[in-house]
């Protein structure tokens, strides 16, 4: 639906399946807040987002202060509907909070804690969204900055994708409005498929299983490579790129990660100067490694191919424990999202092959609540 952006929804769904956080920047007017939005309705989860500013209270984020034990003797906030209560967040930009506010954020995002008074309260977070116009050059806030495994810049759309800009903006527009007329007439909002919280935690469990050996060398010669062109990634980060690697296999359906799903790690720059080597040599060792390095038109015949094969995966699966299941069909219902966004944008005119992955995803959303019951 969004012109020019089918990377940003990849990077968002994979760090909430590897429960990391993503860091969106770009100059106003690019959607970052709107991609955000769209991405939230189809986590079935509790979520919390706001616009942060320099005079943002730290209870405008985490709660009020709880006035009842207080008079008590006791601090303690009231952090029901508030961020420490979320399992998904979006902090619009993120940079521009107190030094009160930016120190309970480290730990709560790094740690998934929030120090409640005398209390370590553990937080349900599995993904932190971040939005800014730039990147922060005061030191202080580097600690807090490299909490973002995942980095996206947002450039205006170029001038080539106008015409596919003005189309898909208009049919934002014209749904937006629809919506508002439904809320206004009292009837349901439309009803979109949606991914459960234990489905995401469930994938989360599921990275164990996959094997790394088949791209650890290319990994590691990459690793040199990017250390040789002066980019510096700490320890932490380093572990973090196997675990991005073994989700974009999952993501893909597979037990086994290869070359191709090492393209997590072309959003995982520190500096935007770092941004382009970064970006620039992934892409050189995946075509070294005959893997695909930039999302294709495909065929019609070949989407047709994919839906045939998410279908045959999930019969596989019907068999399985529960928890198996529901988190092999939360993968399923990831791939037929991405396969609905390239017929939507590609293939327009397919309408049967629209209908046939509608028809899947009402499926597979059917046999994701049975395996709840």
């Amino acid at each position: 639906m969004f012109t020019a952006r089918d990377q940003v929804v990849d990077v968002l769904a994979l760090a909430a399946v590897c429960h990391e956080h993503t860091l969106l920047l770009g100059p106003p007017g690019t959607g970052k807040s709107e991609l955000v939005a769209r991405f939230t309705e189809a986590i079935d989860a509790p979520f919390f987002g706001y616009l942060c500013t320099r005079f943002t209270e730290p209870s405008e984020l985490f709660g009020p202060l709880d006035v009842e034990a207080f008079q008590g003797g006791r601090y303690h906030i009231r952090t029901e509907g508030m961020l420490p209560a979320a399992t998904v967040g979006f902090l619009d930009e993120v940079f521009q909070g107190s030094s009160a506010i930016l120190n309970t954020l480290l730990t709560l995002v790094h740690e998934r804690v929030f120090h409640n008074g005398a209390e370590r309260q553990r937080v349900p977070l599995i993904t932190l969204v971040g939005a800014s116009n730039e990147l922060p050059s005061d030191d202080t806030l580097r600690a807090f900055s490299d909490r973002f495994a995942l980095r996206v810049q947002l450039d205006p759309v170029p001038e080539r994708k106008l015409d596919e800009l003005l189309d898909k903006g208009w049919m934002i527009e014209l749904e937006r409005m629809e919506a508002e007329q439904r809320e206004a007439a009292g009837a349901r909002p439309r009803a979109l498929p949606t991914l459960a919280e234990s489905a995401l935690r469930e994938l989360y469990a599921r990275l164990r299983e996959v094997s790394l050996a088949a791209a650890r060398p290319r990994y590691r010669a990459l690793l040199r490579e990017l250390r040789a062109e002066g980019v510096t990634m700490s320890d932490r980060r380093v572990v973090k790129g196997l675990k991005l690697i073994a989700g974009a296999a999952l993501l893909d359906g597979r037990a086994e990660a290869t070359d191709a799903d090492l393209w997590p790690l072309g959003h995982m720059w520190a500096t935007l100067e770092e941004a382009d080597v970064v970006g620039q040599l992934v892409d050189q060792f995946m075509r070294e490694a005959g893997a695909p390095v930039a999302p294709l038109r495909r065929e019609f015949s070949e989407l047709e191919a994919d839906l045939a094969l998410i279908q045959q995966r999930a019969a596989r699966h019907r068999g399985e424990s529960t928890t198996t299941r529901a988190s092999a069909i939360g993968a399923h219902l990831m791939a037929l999202g991405r396969l609905r966004r390239e017929a939507i944008i590609d293939h327009p005119e397919q309408q049967p092959l629209r209908a046939a992955i509608e028809a899947a995803i009402e499926a597979a959303m059917g046999a994701l609540e049975g395996a709840r019951a």
